[in-house]
């Protein structure tokens, strides 16, 4: 990425010289810190926007959608083994599992070794779903992308990647 050069909507200076003059100090761990703060609000702002300009999530939510994945990835599992992997309440989970479950996309079973504990499993109706939703966000994702080069994007998904398991390991451990 030619990222002294690139402006954003923050205007035509380089980054680093926004960051400068924003954070009052050149660089260094404080001024990255700083940049990533601004930057992840920035993200957050631009998810939002393209959630509500897209129709990619017409047929699950983003919820139905990552607890369909999380499911598709790692196999059927109790609702707080599930509410942990994702960093969700275990009530929350089980609402939104009952949810899915009217919507004939997961299916919950009682548990044979323990009846008191119920698995949730995606129905094939909730994988269908999910893949669609993948492709969609994929294409999306693409066609924004479409004038970086594989360098960039390999950086990009690394670097999300990196961020989210220490997320992961921090508040999810």
């Amino acid at each position: 990425m030619t990222t002294a050069a690139t402006a954003t909507a923050e205007g035509d200076a380089p980054r680093a010289e926004r960051a400068e003059t924003r954070d009052g100090a050149a660089g260094g761990r404080a001024g990255h810190v700083a940049a990533i703060e601004r930057q992840t609000a920035v993200l957050n702002r631009n998810f939002e926007l393209l959630y509500r300009r897209s129709d990619v999530h017409e047929e699950l939510d983003r919820a139905e959608y990552l607890l369909l994945s999380t499911l598709a990835d790692h196999g059927p599992m109790d609702i707080n083994s599930l509410a942990s992997t994702l960093g969700l309440d275990p009530s929350t989970a089980g609402r939104q599992v009952a949810a899915m479950r009217r919507r004939g996309l997961v299916e919950r079973e009682a548990d044979p070794a323990d009846r008191r504990r119920g698995i949730v499993t995606p129905r094939p109706e909730g994988l269908a779903r999910a893949g669609l939703v993948r492709e969609r966000r994929t294409e999306s994702f693409a066609e924004l992308l479409a004038d970086w080069d594989a360098e960039d994007l390999a950086t990009l998904g690394a670097m999300f990647e990196k961020y989210n398991e220490t997320v992961a390991r921090h508040y999810l451990a």
